[in-house]
């Protein structure tokens, strides 16, 4: 009996196989999603400088990873979390146009994440951002994004089957979009990640709207910082909140699995609300936000896609350490190693 991995769960490559599979997966993805949302791919950086309000401080508890520069003063210096709000910056200073935008490679440290089959310390994603238009700030403009990046991910996913034949599709035609406050009405008596496993095994893969502002019961679907998604968007419906998440079920672990956090990004008036919201108005002061208020940076819409966790999906893997390498309890090494199951 397994306490790690699922029952009967046995490795469907080895390493060298599964190493191609990966490189395989990630170029066909960035190929799939830069064609689909009309992306040029940039070089993005791994620290930025402490205080400028540049980094993701994700929901403002995490501690990220610091150190100084001994040949600039001491420096004091941050690796990133995300690029949530450096995209935005790169898009103003490259003058991109509507409609078009930016992808990267993003590598991160986050110290305080969980560690478990799905969370790992170092975080890989594809970080993306496109400039849009004011009139798209809504909800529909929202699902067609969506909609693109779910049709890479298909794509991707019969590609890797053909070359792949061990790793059979396993995702519907169509992504289900639902909105927390209604996830939350039509089930009342369970938390929101219980939410989140139910509705990703009904329908295969969904689009949660609304991840951010606290639901009726007081509880919000998840968290998010003041500064880059609009989460609070005031509305005369029902539903508020233009960010959301991309979740699917797992058939290897039978569980939900978020591939991508993302949404349209906060304008100077939803900054203002929302870091009053926070009780955090004195980042207003720090350069990035600077910027935002004066007017200086697009709007944009953008997110970060797990390639990890896209790669777990596709090549059926039980654990994120199966395709990247990383630190792990004893016990999970242990586990694996008496089971044949290599991590990396």
């Amino acid at each position: 009996m397994s306490e790690y991995f699922p029952a009967d769960y046995t490795q469907k490559m080895n390493q060298i196989q599964t190493e191609r599979a990966i490189k395989y997966i990630k170029d066909t993805f960035e190929s799939e999603l830069s064609a689909g949302l009309k992306l040029s791919r940039v070089t993005s950086p791994l620290f930025v400088p402490r205080g400028s309000g540049i980094n993701d401080d994700l929901n403002g508890i995490e501690r990220p990873v610091r150190f100084q520069i001994g040949n600039l003063n001491n420096m004091e210096m941050e690796i990133v979390q995300s690029l949530a709000k450096w995209k935005r910056l790169a898009l103003a200073d490259m003058k991109m146009r509507p409609n078009s935008g930016i992808y990267t490679d993003m590598n991160a440290i986050r110290p305080d994440d969980d560690i478990d089959a799905i969370h790992s310390l170092y975080v890989d994603q594809w970080d993306w951002e496109m400039v849009m238009a004011e009139k798209d700030r809504n909800v529909e403009f929202l699902k067609r994004i969506v909609k693109k990046i779910y049709s890479s991910l298909k794509r991707t996913e019969f590609l890797v089957s053909e070359i792949f034949p061990l790793c059979p599709p396993t995702l519907p035609e169509h992504i289900t979009f639902i909105f927390s406050e209604d996830a939350q009405r039509e089930y009342p008596n369970l938390t929101p990640q219980q939410r989140e496993i139910v509705l990703a095994e009904k329908y295969g893969a969904i689009f949660l709207i609304g991840i951010g502002s606290p639901l009726a019961d007081g509880i919000s679907q998840g968290g998010r910082a003041p500064d880059y998604d609009d989460w609070s968007t005031p509305s005369d419906s029902e539903h508020t909140g233009l960010n959301g998440d991309i979740i699917v079920w797992d058939t290897i672990r039978k569980d939900s699995l978020e591939i991508s956090s993302m949404g349209i990004r906060v304008d100077i008036e939803t900054l203002l609300r929302q870091l009053e919201i926070r009780k955090c108005t004195e980042r207003s002061e720090l350069y990035w936000h600077k910027r935002l208020l004066s007017g200086e940076l697009p709007q944009t819409i953008g997110g970060g896609i797990g390639q990890s966790r896209l790669c777990m999906l596709l090549l059926k893997k039980a654990h994120i350490g199966e395709v990247q390498s990383s630190v792990w309890p004893q016990e999970v090494i242990d586990e694996a190693k008496r089971l044949h199951i290599t991590l990396m």
